[in-house]
């Protein structure tokens, strides 16, 4: 059995009806309740509870608190190649965006790393486009053997790939694996993903489950808003998370919330995520499952952002560069990913989440 075999029975599901269906006494029942189940979790993602916001954020600061303290973890994110052979259609790296393509040389990686870790960051989000070719495992290797002398945590967001090659990154000394779905809707998925090894939606769906199975010690997956009906998709993406925390106890899960943002040559986003329905869906995951972590990126903007500690965030990025060699590097004409909406920096975003009544903290793991 895989998640694969877990999500068929929503293939046909009508979420719309079900929806409809929440009542507000459904609601208030469900947040009388402390373990809640899949169906607590679409009662809680439904319209009908959209009028119940307070109450669900004044239980997820709750659950936060007693989980995870008053604290804010920080990281930032490396991009050190952008070739891609994928053509999603959402993407600023897509193979179908006519830019100059740059990958770093370990030296350059090496200059990057000093840079993040001399603004105080420990754990570290190391990102490529899709290209085996052009970022084999050997560099992959030489990349996390430099980077795990500067951060004490070392993130991979990189190609899916086999058990086996997951193996040797860990041992190399990466800990933890970064891996979005992107869309759980499987015809929306073969519309943004028409060419490439992306467009195979088991294998990708499959990796969080490969990559418990290498060793990584914390999985953080997701859904890109924007693209599938975000009710729903926020729905299997919980579902997801509560999947990987049954299936492998010893492994960390957390969840991002990622919205789509402007990307060179990417589509305009067709399903529209507002500011109310993010907040509801981070409350609705927090108190569908309290150890859940929640990652949220220099996408949303600050004012947003400051707001969101006291919902149920527990990670933040900081001082983030979404272009290759955005750090250090004399790669002043890479193109970025996407664009962040967040500009502060590290010491700014760390004053900032003080300031708020939380701690910021720059390091939680150690790599032995």
């Amino acid at each position: 059995m895989s998640f694969l075999d877990h999500i068929s029975q929503f293939e046909h599901f009508d979420f719309e009806q079900k929806f409809q269906e929440v009542t507000p006494e459904d609601v208030a029942r469900t947040l009388e309740r402390d373990r809640l189940n899949s169906r607590d979790l679409l009662v809680l993602l439904s319209a009908a509870a959209a009028d119940y916001l307070e109450p669900m954020a004044q239980k997820a600061r709750r659950i936060t608190h007693q989980y995870f303290g008053k604290t804010i973890g920080l990281y930032a994110p490396m991009y050190i190649a952008d070739y891609c052979t994928n053509y999603c259609t959402y993407c600023g790296f897509s193979a179908a965006v006519d830019f100059k393509r740059t990958k770093l040389t370990l030296t350059e990686i090496e200059q990057e790393a000093q840079a993040i870790a001399g603004s105080g960051i420990r754990h570290i989000l190391v990102l490529t486009g899709e290209a085996p070719a052009k970022t084999p495992m050997s560099y992959l290797v030489g990349a996390v053997e430099i980077l795990k002398h500067y951060f004490s945590s070392i993130a991979l967001e990189i190609f899916p790939m086999d058990e086996a090659d997951y193996k040797i990154l860990v041992d190399a000394g990466a800990d933890s694996l970064t891996v979005y779905q992107e869309v759980y809707d499987k015809k929306i998925y073969k519309e943004v993903h028409p060419k490439g090894k992306k467009s195979d939606y088991s294998y990708r769906l499959l990796t969080p489950e490969r990559g418990a199975r290498a060793g990584f010690r914390a999985l953080n997956i997701g859904t890109l808003f924007g693209l599938g009906e975000p009710r729903s998709e926020a729905f299997l993406a919980g579902i997801h998370a509560q999947y990987l925390e049954y299936e492998f106890p010893e492994v960390e899960v957390s969840l991002s919330l990622p919205r789509m943002t402007k990307a060179k040559g990417g589509i305009q986003p067709k399903n529209i995520l507002n500011d109310k329905g993010f907040v509801q869906c981070m409350l609705a995951w927090r108190l569908f499952m309290p150890r859940l972590g929640l990652t949220v990126s220099t996408r949303e903007s600050a004012a947003f952002r400051n707001r969101l500690i006291h919902l149920g965030a527990t990670r933040f990025s900081a001082g983030s560069k979404t272009d290759v060699g955005g750090y250090a590097s004399q790669h002043t004409d890479a193109t970025p990913q996407f664009e962040i909406t967040d500009e502060r920096s590290v010491d700014e975003v760390a004053a900032m989440i003080a300031e708020s009544g939380y701690q910021p903290v720059f390091k939680d793991w150690e790599i032995v």
